[in-house]
């Protein structure tokens, strides 16, 4: 990879800037390129360890401006591209669906042919990597994984969005022999995750002593993974993966919803010095999500087998990890 240019889309957001900080670092000889439209989840205030390196740069921008893209790939001839611009918030995704076709489907399209026409077919040593998520199979009742070759059956426009993108990627490969490698993960958590998901939401909450909302009987089930474990495989198959190949992340740690809001309960309130157990009048049980998927779970075999990745990061020890940088970012500000 060396001597390589390398574009990241959606580099300031929650997982971009984890990639970026890890890339950036253990890469020296790589130059990477930063586009990022900056959205509410944006914020390159996340990057300034690293926004002084002589590999790094940001710019400002959308994958879905036709006009931009030219330009960015005439001045830079990317040898790669790791696609991780996306809304991705369910919630948003059912209030605003037009926004999410926009960015996760028209984006995605965009990209994926101003790629290919600054390619012009000769795609030696190229690749594109197209980031997606688990939630494009739909969900699992109490037993069952999601393998690469489930069948895809989203719930949410959030979902539907990210299938749709996933399906033209693939069909770039099919058409016209262009390199892309996909991935899906399970859900993502770790410091500097924007307070809109689960886990940063309720850390902020029980800190502000704010109701703690559940949706449902709160016993829907993810798998949770830490976000520098994502950020290793991601690295991995971008270095080794099989062209025109998907590949599972999962992180193999299952757990209700309303076990997390315990334990985030439990590790807030410790780290406060407040009485165990005194956050737990905060939890609030509300009207469940429409289309509320119940369980999501990663077979992980695959990239396991084929490129000797496996998650580090305990589920207590990562949660333990995210409750502390988010007591320090609020301790500092």
């Amino acid at each position: 990879m060396k001597g390589k240019t390398i574009l990241i889309t959606g580099g300031a957001g929650f997982i971009g800037s984890h990639l970026l900080r890890f890339m950036v670092n253990q890469y020296p000889d790589i130059h990477f390129v930063n586009f990022d439209v900056l959205t509410y989840a944006g914020n390159t205030e996340k990057l300034k360890d690293i926004e002084n390196f002589s590999n790094y740069r940001f710019l400002k921008g959308d994958i879905a401006d036709t006009k931009y893209l030219k330009k960015l790939f005439s001045d830079f001839q990317f040898d790669g591209v790791i696609n991780l611009a996306a809304e991705s918030h369910v919630d948003q995704s059912i209030k605003k669906p037009l926004d999410f076709a926009q960015t996760n489907v028209m984006g995605t399209l965009t990209l994926l042919e101003a790629t290919r026409r600054a390619w012009e077919d000769n795609y030696e040593n190229k690749l594109f990597y197209h980031v997606s998520t688990d939630e494009v199979y739909g969900s699992l009742g109490e037993k069952g994984k999601f393998l690469e070759t489930t069948s895809y059956d989203p719930r949410s426009p959030y979902s539907a969005s990210k299938a749709s993108a996933d399906h033209f990627v693939r069909a770039y490969f099919h058409t016209y022999g262009f390199p892309v490698v996909l991935s899906s993960c399970s859900n993502n958590y770790g410091p500097d995750q924007y307070p809109e998901k689960l886990i940063p939401l309720t850390i902020q909450n029980i800190v502000n002593e704010n109701s703690v909302h559940v949706y449902g009987d709160g016993k829907n089930i993810r798998d949770w993974l830490y976000v520098e474990d994502h950020v290793e495989a991601i690295d991995l198959i971008f270095k080794k993966g099989k062209v025109g190949t998907t590949y599972n992340i999962g992180g193999n740690n299952e757990i209700r919803n309303i076990e997390i809001i315990n334990r985030l309960i439990a590790l807030v309130d410790s780290q406060l010095g407040r009485p165990e157990g005194y956050s737990k009048r905060l939890i609030t049980y509300v009207t469940d999500r429409p289309g509320h998927d119940y369980r999501y779970s990663i077979d992980s075999t695959k990239i396991q087998k084929e490129l000797g990745w496996t998650p580090k990061t305990a589920f207590q020890k990562g949660l333990e990890k995210t409750v502390i940088s988010y007591l320090n970012m609020i301790k500092s500000n």
